[in-house]
């Protein structure tokens, strides 16, 4: 199996798995009543899975965005993005002004 489809793999159930602890976190402190309505509720525990699911698609998104992220290697010398603009000959005439014509009559007719 290719090394970024078992990191994929791997980061999704530990999404999933830290989905599952603050399901159950929110169910144990009874947050908002879940508690309550999951049990006692018809229909609740398709609740409570639709609630474990859709955090579980978060949080293995997240978990894989930090850990594709945290692959980032270091190819660069060692300035770490604080480079230094190059010097270019002539700058000053490169930016100096240009006089653009302009007729008065069409800005304020008589």
């Amino acid at each position: 199996m290719p090394k970024l489809v078992s990191l994929y793999i791997r980061h999704t159930i530990i999404g999933f798995v830290l989905s599952g602890v603050f399901v159950a976190l929110l169910m144990y402190f009874n947050v908002a009543n879940l508690w309550h309505l999951v049990t006692h509720v018809s229909g609740g525990w398709l609740a409570g899975v639709l609630l474990f699911m859709f955090n579980g698609i978060v949080f293995s998104g997240v978990q894989f965005g930090i850990a594709v992220m945290s692959l980032a290697r270091d190819e660069d010398d060692d300035s770490r993005g604080r480079r230094q603009p190059e010097r270019v000959r002539g700058l000053a005439d490169a930016l100096a002004p240009i006089p653009v014509p302009v007729r008065d009559d069409r800005r304020f007719p008589r």
